[in-house]
This record gives structure tokens, C-alpha cells and sequence, in this order.
């Protein structure tokens, strides 16, 4: 018996969207469901009919391949199961192995690396600066030491895998109409490593790795910034009977510092002064990464004016001679409590300065004007 069209079966033209193949298969799913139909003996058929209609509209990979190919799809054997050959034995690719003896699906699978990891490391700002040793533990897969990773228990042998003959490949044969294929797969039976573990070692059970958790030691440079990341090879999972181990990546975390702020190898931060300070000008003790710095301020600075202190700044990464510098914002600090007598000093200071204590500046008014005017 011919298979009816799949858009038929669902009841769409052939350019239907997805939405509206799934919007009518749910619709008739409800409606030719068997336990809604128990009195029609052909409920079941018709629902395995739609059920393989959608599988195959419903994926877009076999969609282009069903209204290129029909139900006859040389790259699948046939919708449903119908004549060909399996989809699992490689498809296409096989066909090249026939005809020009390429490698093929199927591969030995030799021992597989071990797999990397990641760890987040938070450290405190100074540590940035200057570098620290610290010990972290983690868990992870290890190389199991009474077997030595061989999966075996000790004094007994690994044997070659009897379904792939120590390939770790499976070859299988069928009939199409491009002619006899040979396709190769990884061996079902050992897992494409070729052998067999008769007697499984009995602390990793045959796995030839066991779980513990490891005390690593880690270096951090100087420099280092929230994101950085180190690598410490052969730290991570361990690798299948006798591969490689991974890697383990330290991902660096800064904490944030109350004094200090950061970009890159620059630092920065705010230093409050008097109003008698600033008009005067003064020199006073600054902290820094490296210990208290003086720094001197000329007369009329004004509230936000930022002053450069060359070399105190973070240390550049991979360079611990160079170092950005630490740049220092001055803010004017207003007094908000003043007894009678400093209230009076004041009055007579403003006098002294006649307008000039009351009102802005020409150049306020100025710049005022040209922002007005579009300046």
C-alpha cells in the first residue's frame, strides 16, 4: 500500500509554516487519538500515520529532504523505516567510504582527555596589587591508584573487545539502490576503546578514575583584575585509562575596596579637605598602595580639581616594574556646625570680600551667556 502525503495526512499546502504544521497536528492528534476512537479497529494506524507525518515536518533537515526526495529519502532509508539504510550507520558519509574507502562514521575511540574546570577565586584589592600565594581545594576526577587508571583489578589482564576484535569499530552491511554498503560505527560493546575489563578493578569499578577532593596551590601575579583568567595545567579532571588530565582555569574575582577605585592600571580616589585648605593651599599625607605619600595643593584649588601621584597605581599584568598612577579628587568639605564666634569671623571675611562673597563670578555669569547663545 502508497503512503499518503504527509501534507495531506496533516491537511497543509507544502508551504505551511511551522507553526501551522503544529497547529494541525495537535488539532487532529485530539481528534484521531485511539483511546477517542476505540471503535474504529484503524484509529491506532491512522494515529501512527499522523504521529510520522509531524516527525518528519516538524524538522526541518528532514522536511527539505522529504519534498526533495519523497518518502524514498536516500539520506534516511526511507521515512518510517521503509527500505535503505539506517540513519545510524552514517548516511551520505558511508557512500564515500565505498566508493573511495574513506575512514568512515565509525572510529576507534582512543582515551579521552579529561575534561577542564573552573574555579572563582575572590581576592581583596591590596592582593591585586601585589601578588598572593593561596591554597584552594576542589573536587574533582583523579587517576584511581589501585589500578593505575587501567579500569582492571590488579594481576589481571585487559583483553580485546570480542564484538570489534580490539577495532572498537562495528561494521555493518545492507542493500540499497546505490548498491552494497559498508558502514562503520563505534563499537556498542567496548565503547570504540577496543578492550574488555573481565575482572573491574574494585575501588573505581572499572571506571579507572575515582572522585576526591585535592588541595592546589595558586599563584597570583600582580596585576591581576576581576575576570583574568589562570591556567593551571593538568590540574583539572582527570583523562581516561592513562590521557591527559585537563586544565584548571582560575577565574579572578577583586573585591571592592572603600578607599580605592580602579580602571585598568589607574586608581583613583577622593580626599576631603577644608574650605581654609583649599583657599590657602596646603600639604598633607595621602594613602596609597604603598603607604602614605605627601602631596601638596596650591592656594585656590578648587572642589573637584584631581592631582596625579605618577607610579602609585596598579602594577601592569605580566610587568611588575611599571605601574599606572593614582589619581586623587579633592572635595571641598562645607562646615555644618560653627559657634557663634566662627559665624562672626566669617561675616566679617564676606565684608571684606564686599560682592564678591555673595555673588558668582563674571565668569559663571559668562559661561552662562554661551550656554544660552549655543556657544
Amino acid at each position: 500500500m502508497s503512503k499518503r502525503d504527509y501534507y495531506e495526512v496533516l491537511g497543509v499546502d507544502r508551504s505551511a509554516s511551522p507553526e501551522e504544521i503544529k497547529k494541525a497536528y495537535r488539532g487532529l492528534a485530539r481528534k484521531l487519538h485511539p483511546d477517542v476512537n476505540k471503535e474504529d479497529h484503524q484509529a491506532e494506524e491512522k494515529f501512527k500515520e499522523l504521529q510520522e507525518a509531524y516527525e518528519v515536518l516538524s524538522d526541518p533537515d528532514k522536511r527539505a529532504n522529504y519534498d526533495r526526495f519523497g518518502h524514498q529519502d536516500p539520506t534516511q532509508g526511507g521515512f518510517g523505516g521503509q527500505g535503505g539504510f539506517n540513519a545510524d550507520f552514517g548516511g551520505f558519509g558511508d557512500i564515500f567510504d565505498m566508493f573511495f574507502g574513506g575512514g568512515g562514521g565509525g572510529r576507534q575511540r582512543g582515551p579521552q582527555r579529561g575534561a577542564d574546570m573552573e574555579y572563582t577565586m575572590a581576592i581583596d584589592f591590596q592582593d591585586a596589587a601585589f601578588g598572593l600565594t593561596k591554597e584552594i581545594e576542589i573536587p574533582r576526577t583523579e587517576t584511581c591508584d589501585t589500578c593505575s587508571g587501567s579500569g582492571a583489578k590488579p594481576g589481571t589482564k585487559v583483553e580485546s573487545c570480542s564484538t570489534c576484535k580490539g577495532s572498537g569499530v562495528q561494521e555493518f552491511v545492507t542493500n540499497t539502490p546505490f548498491g552494497r554498503m559498508v558502514n562503520r560505527r563505534t563499537c556498542s560493546t567496548c565503547q570504540g576503546t577496543g578492550k574488555r575489563i573481565t575482572t573491574p578493578c574494585s575501588t573505581c569499578r572499572g571506571t579507572g578514575t575515582v572522585r576526591r577532593r585535592r588541595k592546589i596551590e595558586v599563584k597570583v601575579p600582580p596585576g591581576v583584575d576581576t575576570g583574568n583568567r589562570l591556567r593551571i595545567t593538568g590540574a583539572g579532571e582527570a583523562g581516561e585509562r592513562g590521557a591527559p588530565s585537563g586544565d584548571l582555569y582560575i577565574v579572578i574575582r577583586v573585591n571592592k575596596h572603600d578607599f580605592f577605585k580602579r580602571e585598568g592600571t589607574e586608581v583613583y580616589c577622593d580626599v576631603p579637605i577644608s574650605f581654609i585648605q583649599a583657599a590657602l593651599g596646603d600639604e598633607f599625607t595621602v594613602p596609597t598602595l604603598y603607604g602614605r605619600e605627601s602631596l601638596r595643593i596650591p592656594e585656590g584649588t578648587q572642589t573637584g580639581t584631581v592631582f596625579h601621584m605618577k607610579g602609585k597605581g596598579m602594577p601592569r599584568l605580566g610587568n611588575g616594574v611599571s605601574k599606572g598612577d593614582q589619581h586623587v579628587r579633592v572635595v571641598v568639605q562645607t562646615p555644618t556646625k560653627l559657634s557663634d564666634k566662627q559665624k562672626e569671623i566669617l561675616r566679617d571675611f564676606s565684608k571684606e570680600l564686599g560682592e564678591e562673597a555673595h555673588e558668582p563670578s563674571k565668569s559663571f555669569f559668562d559661561r552662562m551667556k554661551s550656554a544660552f547663545k549655543g556657544e
